[in-house]
């Protein structure tokens, strides 16, 4: 059996391959570009928003308090005429990359970490490549894939959107289980 600490190089390994594979994607192929579109008329839009005090936080529109009022010859009548949307409203001023490139290696890790834990569980030291590789890859898939699902399911976002999202974290997972791969204590290649 091998510990979950003896797998802390491809742990922090895996997660600056992907750190490094996401940085590629997001600033040098232009894959992204036009995952979000800018509101007509966004000048008035925003500063009625202002206007209104809306503050950070996720809107849905038109809004229903209940279940009774979301049925509502009103309500159905606000969908019909749209727009229908939900909104993220995020804090005034820069976007703080720093802070948000922190975060994503910090769960790029997390990834790795529970990679690590689960192929721990059903490896031995000495494992093939392959089944390093096919395990922890799968487990790394789960977490850089299955979550963005949803957006397109429950939010509405263009399933072609989330079809790049999913291609990038096809490629984390690749990286991820690569890397493992190669730094498997005793691994037999």
């Amino acid at each position: 059996m091998i510990s979950t600490t003896d797998l802390w190089l491809p742990i922090l390994l895996s997660a600056v391959g992907v750190f490094i594979a996401s940085s590629i994607l997001h600033m040098v192929i232009p894959i992204h570009k036009g995952d979000f579109k800018k509101l007509p008329g966004e000048e008035r839009i925003l500063a009625e928003m202002r206007s209104q005090g809306v503050q950070p936080g996720s809107y849905r529109f038109p809004f229903a308090v209940t279940m009774k009022e979301m049925g509502s010859p009103e309500m159905l009548e606000k969908l019909k005429r749209g727009p229908v949307g939900i909104s993220t409203v995020l804090p005034s001023g820069p976007c703080n990359m720093g802070k948000s490139l922190i975060l994503w290696f910090l769960y790029s890790i997390m990834i790795s970490a529970f990679a690590a834990h689960l192929a721990a569980q059903g490896l031995s030291r000495g494992g093939s490549f392959k089944s390093i590789f096919h395990l922890t890859a799968l487990a790394a898939t789960l977490g850089y894939v299955v979550g963005h699902l949803p957006e397109s399911i429950w939010k509405g976002q263009q399933w072609s959107t989330t079809f790049k999202f999913v291609l990038d974290g096809v490629l984390y997972a690749i990286v991820t289980g690569l890397t493992f791969g190669w730094l498997w204590p005793g691994v037999n290649l």
